[in-house]
């Protein structure tokens, strides 16, 4: 079996020359259920954002698996105070927001009278692949369950 991510000799130091992270050696396989435990200021987070692809400085080697996408949620997450709370959360969801616009796109696309129907099959294939690895046809109602266990405020708050 594959490893889905490794890290091999991971290091990283700040200035002036303190290591927060030393000679790091990992490797999880598909489902793996992982925990990451340490004293604050231990480097768990520096260790998630190198996972992530997040920070690319430091020693070693850190490589998911080819196809394999890894995301980071920061505990303090950068907001900007012109988007509203729904345009926020949407930020997070780029891939399935922008698979779903596009695929409205093909579909439209089939119509035109030369329209490439064997491009626009595997087009509108890759894009039903990335909304159903993450629920996207069932966005709004994620969304809405999301929102409503996060106490979030109104979707046009800002």
């Amino acid at each position: 079996m594959q490893y889905i991510y490794t890290m091999i000799g991971v290091s990283k130091t700040v200035p002036p020359k303190r290591e927060i992270i030393k000679d790091i050696s990992l490797s999880f396989f598909p489902g793996a259920k992982i925990g990451l435990l340490g004293l604050n200021g231990a480097g768990k987070s520096t260790v998630l954002r190198i996972m992530a692809g997040v920070d690319q400085d430091f020693q070693g080697e850190a490589r998911p698996q080819t196809d394999i996408k890894v995301g980071y949620l920061a505990q303090e997450p950068e907001l900007d105070d012109e988007q509203t709370v729904r345009e926020a959360v949407e930020g997070g969801l780029a891939d399935i927001v922008n698979a779903q616009a596009r695929l409205d796109e093909v579909y439209a696309a089939y119509a035109e009278p030369d329209a490439d129907f064997d491009a626009l099959a595997a087009e509108q294939a890759r894009l039903e692949a990335i909304l159903q690895a993450g629920d996207g046809h069932n966005l709004e109602l994620q969304l809405e369950i999301a929102a409503d266990a996060l106490r979030l405020p109104p979707w046009e708050a800002r």
